[in-house]
């Protein structure tokens, strides 16, 4: 292949492996989202890429305080600036849905239409304040370097991280979902809204709490985001195609192939990148998606539930 040796394409997959960890963290906590927002409640909101952005805006803020105000804890910065960067994509999320979301339910074209407009202006005020250059957050010292894994491999302790934060936030989702009383109010909310309100369960609050939630996750994104790339006001949606393929490619209402989706294209852009343009390794991954999707409609795996 291309000249390539055995070994040396065995080689190559591993090290662009490794490097896809980092994309594979990002698109992960992007879908997770996504997933609760479009899986769960049926919107599709385009402006979750702006929330990326947002969290990754908070963090850049966050390390700038820090570095000006308290040099001596600036290796510290990272932990508050994650949970800073959930807690400002939460309360902005809670607002759209109160304020625009929650007027447009059953209506997904309006949705879309709404959401988006709602991106672009995202955009514009990110433009207005940060300008349109990229910004960097600082790099803790315990980020920086590499572990070592062969002499010819070696993972970044910042790709590690962020793979840690997208496993951690995950497995808080999943218990969120199916063993609290919350994931509870979800769940019967999705299946039977009228149902849900006989119940005495306010369907509303589920609404905005859930959106809101998704919204968050994004934020955490954004701060992940920050260990890999400079920060841009059209950065988060780059990701947003990628996050709606890993949704859709797993089956919208599946924590386990929204996982198992967001790994694989993950992997596939980061092996093909090598081998072909950045652009033509995207177009590639799309085509496989779009198969796969024409063979199985429903995603990668499915809730079973009663009709």
């Amino acid at each position: 292949m291309g000249g390539y040796a055995a070994s040396d394409i065995v080689n190559i997959m591993a090290m662009q492996g490794i490097a896809g960890l980092s994309l594979f963290g990002v698109f992960l906590l992007m879908a997770l989202g996504l997933a609760i927002i479009f899986g769960q409640m049926g919107v599709i909101n385009m402006a979750h890429g702006e929330f990326l952005t947002l969290g990754a805006y908070t963090t850049f803020v966050v390390a700038s305080t820090f570095e000006l105000y308290a040099p001596g804890l600036f290796t510290y910065y990272f932990p508050v600036a994650i949970a800073l960067s959930f807690v400002v994509a939460f309360g902005a999320g809670y607002l759209l849905e109160y304020g625009l979301v929650r007027h447009l339910y059953k209506r997904p074209l309006d949705t879309l239409l709404a959401t988006w407009a709602v991106g672009l202006i995202m955009q514009q005020v990110f433009r207005s304040i940060f300008g349109g250059r990229g910004v960097s957050a600082g790099t803790p010292d315990w980020l920086r370097g590499s572990i070592e894994l062969t002499p010819m491999l070696h993972l970044s302790r910042s790709d590690l991280f962020v793979m840690c934060i997208a496993i951690t936030m995950s497995v808080i989702v999943a218990i969120m979902l199916y063993r609290a009383r919350w994931g509870m109010r979800v769940r019967s909310t999705t299946q039977d809204r009228a149902m849900a309100n006989a119940v005495g369960i306010n369907t509303d609050k589920v609404d905005r709490n859930t959106f809101a939630l998704g919204c968050g996750l994004a934020g955490i994104a954004g701060s992940a985001f920050t260990t890999i790339s400079s920060t841009t006001p059209t950065a988060g949606a780059q990701y947003l195609v990628d996050t709606f393929l890993v949704v859709v490619l797993g089956g919208a209402a599946s924590l386990l192939g929204t996982v198992a989706s967001a790994f694989s294209i993950a992997q596939a852009q980061s092996i093909l990148e090598f081998f072909m343009t950045g652009s033509m390794a995207k177009v590639l991954t799309l085509l496989v998606v779009i198969g796969i999707l024409m063979l199985r409609p429903q995603g990668l795996f499915t809730l079973k539930v009663r009709q």
